[in-house]
């Protein structure tokens, strides 16, 4: 089995750390350096840095943050908000990001994840898919979960994942910030699409909760926000909780 990744995430919104529930009610947490400084010398595997405004405000990323953050660090790093063209994604790949999230701006023009990936390869292309249950199934939303597509999120990820997408980024919005656990259902419909690897998010609240995830859904990776930020989880205190559980991590 191969090492699964913890992976702590910085939603940015007007330069600063922000945290909600189900895409609302967002608070201010912190300074993003900061807390990216942070969680690198708590050994977390890679950090995803998501400006979560950027599509809904019509903007591109905060290109000097990413670069403050770029330097702060020593272990991979995703960015993702706003990337709309093969430009893009490379400004943020040379301002420091390792690999790149797309969400909106792929579900309007697929093709891009091909063109991003052609120039900069698979590995630096990651689908986020925001997820909403519906009556219907999974559906995909954008624009910070302000839009919600009529496109099913398991045939949106295969689609993604052979059009060049070399990850996916999967969260929840109903549990997003809920701490009930992430969504092993969603998770599950998803990993029968695609081969590509998988990171959780959605849902954190306990160890046993990234156990689950691992166990249950077999997801590569386990994002979470809130119970890092706050303090309620440290990422020693996750892995060490997670070897004596038997799951192999970094």
């Amino acid at each position: 089995m191969l090492k699964k990744r913890i992976i702590p995430c910085l939603d940015i919104r007007n330069g600063q750390v922000v945290k909600g529930i189900n895409f609302k009610n967002i608070a201010e947490v912190g300074d993003p350096v900061t807390l990216a400084r942070n969680y690198c010398a708590q050994d977390a595997d890679e950090l995803v840095f998501l400006d979560i405004t950027a599509s809904s405000e019509k903007r591109k990323t905060l290109l000097s943050l990413v670069e403050r953050i770029a330097e702060a660090i020593n272990i991979p790093f995703t960015v993702g908000g706003g990337i709309s063209t093969v430009a893009d994604a490379g400004l943020l790949l040379r301002a420091g990001a390792d690999k790149v999230s797309v969400n909106s701006s792929a579900v309007k023009n697929p093709h891009l994840l091909t063109d991003i990936s052609a120039q900069y390869g698979s590995q630096c292309v990651v689908l986020a898919i925001d997820a909403l249950m519906s009556s219907t199934g999974w559906k995909v939303t954008t624009h910070g979960g302000k839009v919600t597509t009529t496109l099913d999120a398991p045939s949106w990820a295969q689609c993604g994942v052979a059009l060049g997408a070399g990850e996916i980024l999967l969260t929840s919005m109903q549990q997003d910030g809920v701490r009930t656990g992430f969504d092993i259902p969603l998770i599950r419909a998803i990993e029968r699409k695609v081969n590509v690897p998988i990171i959780a998010s959605g849902g954190a609240g306990d160890c046993r909760h990234f156990k689950d995830v691992f166990k249950h859904a077999k997801a590569d990776a386990a994002l979470a926000a809130s119970i890092f930020h706050y303090g309620d989880i440290s990422i020693p205190k996750l892995k060490n909780y997670l070897k004596e559980e038997k799951i192999p991590v970094r």
